[in-house]
């Protein structure tokens, strides 16, 4: 049971995975799929949220980074921790989530867009093959606010 079962699971490059809800057997098992790290974009008041996810982390020796991403209101503070999140992790391994990998897609590929990993079209057609920010106003306009910086 890898983390790859996980809800609307990504596979970015080798060093670099994307998903929704994980749950916590997947998460056990982190170390030994290879990954040295993994950020929590979702608020531990979600209903699918793992009470003790820090702990199962940090237990395998990884890095954990939980950064409570409200989805009705993003705002630039969350997605500079992303971004310092992302940047300190370094070439370990990491993987991203939240509750549908919605807020993860919005922010990595505004990640990848600022470091020239992806071009808009590249960011644009990653988050519309999980979602539409449209339907989400607050997302859309966080969204294109982000591109014009």
């Amino acid at each position: 049971m890898g983390i790859e079962g996980s809800y609307n699971f990504r596979r970015i490059s080798e060093r670099v995975t994307t998903s929704g809800v994980v749950g916590d057997k997947r998460l056990r098992n982190l170390q030994v799929e290879g990954y040295g790290a993994l950020i929590n974009l979702l608020p531990d008041q979600s209903e699918y949220s793992i009470p003790e996810e820090g702990e199962i982390v940090t237990s395998q020796g990884l890095r954990y980074v939980y950064i409570p991403v409200d989805f009705a209101t993003p705002t630039q503070a969350d997605f500079d921790a992303f971004v310092q999140a992302m940047d300190e992790v370094g070439d370990k391994s990491v993987h991203a989530h939240c509750a549908a990998n919605f807020r993860v897609s919005a922010f990595y590929s505004l990640y990848a867009m600022r470091n020239g990993l992806w071009t808009e079209e590249q960011a644009d057609k990653f988050i519309e093959g999980l979602w539409n920010p449209a339907e989400h106003p607050a997302w859309a306009s966080f969204i294109a606010e982000q591109k014009r910086r």
